[in-house]
């Protein structure tokens, strides 16, 4: 409860100090690039080397795309059935799809789980929504975006492989049984537990509360799908299949992420409906409060 009420907190911090003119407009730029860079990759390090290698890491990295596909296919039904323009549909492709698993989802985990949980997040987020955003989140934009720019397979890798918290994820792996030393293991905590004051206040800082008229329907449908539907068939197909422990547990509660915000950022700058996305995004993360609390009853 103590990590919960410290999150609101900071979330709230991040709305109120938005107003002060001593924040510019992109200080959230920066702390987002300070989390990408130094905290998260530290997180990495220091909790991914020590999951035991066994079939439970399978869990958190293969949901995310069994997820997708699952989801897109809803979101293409429903178009069809409430009659939703190309924009609408491209615009919750990408955000129904991809969670908030690392700048939220991280934070969360570890106010909800034992620090253990933080790896299995990690897993989930990297190996299954990063990978996602940087294939899927393209071949979408490139299909109903308007700017006409085209990724290409090498512009993809690249991008993938540049990105700091994966090579984190690549480094952290090799170091498997090698002891770090002490004080390189406080360094990396001490990074580390920055992470959730600065993501927690930066996604305050970066929330916009809007409601588009024309796109009730697509937002409140975008907003089920991604926090509701999504969570509890994954709970419920676990369940059925017998599978428990903490990593099945961790990879319920990351499917239960708002809509990501870079999600939302490329759907702005591709012309699908900006403010479906900002609706989905600003609406998601702030509900997310009370359907994770819950999610996380359930899961217990």
């Amino acid at each position: 409860m103590e990590n919960f009420i410290l999150i609101g907190l900071l979330f709230m911090a991040g709305m109120g100090l938005r107003r002060l003119p001593a924040f510019p407009d992109n200080s959230a730029m920066s702390f987002n690039m300070y989390v990408i860079y130094i905290a998260l990759p530290a997180m990495v390090l220091l909790h991914v080397p020590k999951l035991p290698l066994s079939t439970n890491l399978l869990t958190p990295m293969i949901t995310p795309w069994i997820v997708l596909p699952v989801s897109a296919i809803v979101v293409v039904f429903l178009s069809r059935w409430l009659g939703w323009s190309r924009d609408v549909v491209g615009a919750l492709l990408l955000l129904t799809t991809m969670g908030n698993t690392s700048f939220l989802g991280v934070p969360m985990v570890q106010a909800f789980f034992p620090s253990e949980a933080v790896a299995y997040a990690l897993l989930y987020d990297q190996l299954g929504t990063f990978l996602i955003v940087a294939t899927y989140g393209s071949v979408v934009v490139t299909l109903y975006g308007h700017d006409g720019n085209r990724p290409t397979g090498t512009a993809i890798l690249k991008k993938v492989l540049q990105f700091p918290p994966f090579i984190a994820m690549v480094l952290a792996f090799s170091l498997r049984g090698v002891v770090l030393p002490e004080w390189g293991i406080s360094i990396l905590q001490r990074l580390a537990d920055t992470l959730v004051p600065v993501v927690i206040f930066a996604v305050g800082f970066q929330f916009r509360f809007q409601v588009d008229a024309h796109h009730r329907t697509a937002l409140a449908a975008g907003l089920l799908i991604k926090m509701v539907a999504a969570p509890l068939a994954v709970l419920a197909v676990t369940r059925m299949l017998g599978l428990s422990g903490l990593a099945v547990d961790v990879t319920i509660f990351e499917s239960g992420m708002p809509a990501m915000i870079t999600a939302g950022a490329m759907a702005m700058a591709a012309g699908l409906a900006p403010e479906l996305a900002a609706s989905l995004v600003g609406m998601g993360i702030p509900l997310s409060f009370l359907t994770l609390w819950l999610l996380h009853g359930w899961i217990g």
